[in-house]
C-alpha cells in the first residue's frame, strides 16, 4: 500500500494527490475529477499516513483500518458512503471493533468509506511486494547497526591518545560609530 503523497485537505471533499511544490502553495490533483489547483498553508492539510482513529485503547492509524478494509473486501469495492449511518457503522465494527463511538463522528465514518473507495479505484490499496522484504531488511539493518556501535565502543576505548578540543578564538567587536545628529544642519 502506497499512500506517499496523497493528502486530505480540510474543506474539500475527497482525496488528492500532491503533483509539484511551489514557494509557498503545494499543487494538488484531486482524485475525483482530476483537477489541479495550489492549495496554501493556511488551509489544512493532512496526509492519510497522518491520520488516526479514536478507539478505547491506542489510536489505530488509517492505514491499518483501509488494509483491514482492502483484506475484507477482497480488493473490492467498499460500501458506499452514502449508504445509511447506521450500516456503515455496522461494517467500521467488523473492521475495527474497539473505536470510540463517542469521539469518530458518523461523518468521518462517511470519510473512511469514500476514501477506501477512492483509493480502491486508483489502484493505490494493492500490497506493494516491497512490503514484506523491507521488514527483513529492517532486522538485518538492525542487527550490523548493533555489531558496528559495539566495534566502534570497543575501538574508543582502546585509543590511546587523547583528543585535543580547540578553543574558539575569541573575537574584538568594534565599537559603534558615533554620529552626530542630522537636525539643523
Amino acid at each position: 500500500m502506497n499512500l506517499k503523497g496523497i493528502i486530505a485537505i480540510s474543506g474539500r471533499p475527497g482525496l488528492f494527490k500532491v503533483v509539484a511544490q511551489g514557494k509557498n502553495n503545494v499543487i494538488v490533483e484531486s482524485m475525483i475529477d482530476k483537477k489541479r489547483f495550489p492549495a496554501y498553508a493556511s488551509e489544512k492539510i493532512s496526509t492519510l499516513e497522518d491520520i488516526s482513529i479514536f478507539t478505547y485503547e491506542d489510536d489505530v492509524k488509517l492505514t491499518e483500518v483501509l488494509k483491514s478494509m482492502y483484506d475484507k473486501n477482497e480488493g473490492k469495492e467498499g460500501l458506499n458512503h452514502k449508504e445509511d449511518i447506521k450500516v456503515l457503522e455496522k461494517e467500521l465494527k467488523n473492521h475495527l471493533p474497539n473505536y470510540d463511538q463517542e469521539r469518530v463522528y458518523p461523518s468521518d465514518i462517511r470519510k473512511m468509506f469514500q476514501w477506501y473507495n477512492l483509493l480502491q479505484k486508483a489502484d493505490l490499496l494493492k500490497p506493494t511486494e516491497e512490503e514484506a522484504p523491507i521488514e527483513e531488511e529492517k532486522s538485518v539493518k538492525e542487527a550490523s547497526s548493533k555489531k558496528e556501535e559495539s566495534k566502534k565502543k570497543t575501538a574508543s576505548a582502546t585509543s590511546k591518545t587523547p583528543s585535543k578540543s580547540a578553543k574558539p578564538a575569541s573575537v574584538k567587536k568594534a565599537a559603534p560609530v558615533k554620529t552626530g545628529s542630522s537636525r539643523g544642519k
